[in-house]
């Protein structure tokens, strides 16, 4: 159980800031990392997959989490709040975080999919 990182997320659909006649959907997501491993982490990369209902992804690719590459102890968590705007009212997110423990071992965290859908958006 060295490395085993928790991720849980909750979404939030921002109505203000759609714009629905241009096909715009806009998406607020807050992740909580809590490392439940024996040895601390830092968070290096992330690599987001971000589809929306007709199939388009969009695979965002880069350096930390809102410009910080945060230290996790054992049992400690970490919070942020980001965003995405998609082309169709429902679509999805996954990806992983790059990692490395305290021993130099490199590993991913992977960020369990996720569904963006507007409330009371059944398809």
């Amino acid at each position: 159980m060295q490395n085993k990182i928790d991720i849980d997320v909750e979404v939030t659909y921002l109505p203000n800031q759609s714009n629905i006649p241009n096909g715009q959907y806009a998406y607020a997501y807050t992740i909580t990392i809590t490392n439940k491993g024996n040895s601390g982490a830092q968070l290096r990369t992330r690599r987001w997959l971000i589809e929306d209902e007709s199939g388009l992804v969009e695979e965002v690719v880069g350096e930390g989490v809102i410009g910080l590459q945060p230290h996790l102890s054992p049992g400690e968590s970490f919070e942020y709040s980001s965003g995405a705007i998609i082309n169709t009212e429902t679509g999805s997110m996954k990806g992983a975080y790059g990692m490395i423990n305290d021993d130099g071992q490199r590993f991913e965290a992977i960020i369990p999919e996720f569904v963006l859908s507007k409330p009371y958006t059944l398809h």
